[in-house]
């Protein structure tokens, strides 16, 4: 059970960091057509996400970070508010259309999003349905799946938190901004936990910027560039001013 939902969180980590944030959101890279569909599939079974929603909520984050405009700033509302309270911060923004029009006007609605993938309770039902029925298949009892889909949920929504919380609190600055590094962080969420990199190369598909930091959603994005399922935006580090 606990291995179970461990992978199926580590998988939605990797696929929100490297597809939907570092793609899609900056723009770093591009990926086939088969992986962006399984992206999106999976972000909906396992997440329920809407994509242009995190796309806009994301962007408005970086054109305001830590100030009162920032959707989920702990500078702003608090640490904990933040870490525990981060889903209610999240889809305050997200009901937003002014934000969904102003920051992701780059990803208009399609009919697959109107009929499927924007029915975030349909894809949690399909997807805790297939992880039951996996996890029934291999000899274990209905309430293990139902129990591994919960606690999934709850390790994907508490490390989505930390990122916004703990990246934005502590850790190092080795750059001019307000986010912070911490490498145990980013080995929990594919490499999220080097966020004051990522704030100062925001459109780098690398996060990893200095010696002896590790970042497992580039692995994951190296991967796919040798198996020409993905093309990166520029290898060079592009650094910013203070964000």
């Amino acid at each position: 059970m606990l291995l179970a939902a461990f992978l199926v969180t580590q998988v939605a980590n990797a696929i929100t960091t490297s597809y939907l944030h570092r793609g899609l959101t900056h723009r770093a890279l591009t990926v086939h057509p088969v992986v962006n569909g399984f992206c999106r599939f999976y972000l909906w079974v396992a997440t329920g996400m809407r994509v242009r929603e995190w796309v806009a909520v994301h962007r408005k984050h970086h054109a305001f970070t830590d100030q009162p405009e920032d959707p989920h700033s702990p500078a702003q509302v608090g640490f904990w508010r933040v870490q525990l309270g981060n889903v209610g911060l999240y889809r305050t923004a997200a009901r937003d259309p002014e934000n969904i029009r102003r920051y992701a006007k780059d990803l208009p609605q399609t009919t697959l999003d109107r009929w499927f993938l924007d029915r975030a309770f349909l894809g949690l039902a399909v997807g805790t349905t297939i992880l039951t029925v996996f996890l029934f298949l291999i000899g274990f009892p209905v309430w293990v799946g139902l129990l591994a889909a919960l606690i999934h949920a709850f390790s994907y929504i508490m490390l989505s938190g930390s990122i916004n919380a703990v990246g934005h609190w502590f850790g190092k600055r080795p750059y001019d901004n307000s986010a912070t590094n911490n490498q145990w962080l980013a080995l929990m969420t594919a490499g999220e936990g080097l966020h004051n990199n990522h704030h100062a190369a925001p459109t780098s598909a690398r996060f990893s910027l200095h010696d002896g930091e590790l970042d497992p959603g580039w692995w994951l994005i190296a991967t796919l560039r040798r198996l020409h399922l993905a093309e990166v935006r520029h290898d060079e580090v592009h650094l910013k001013r203070a964000a």
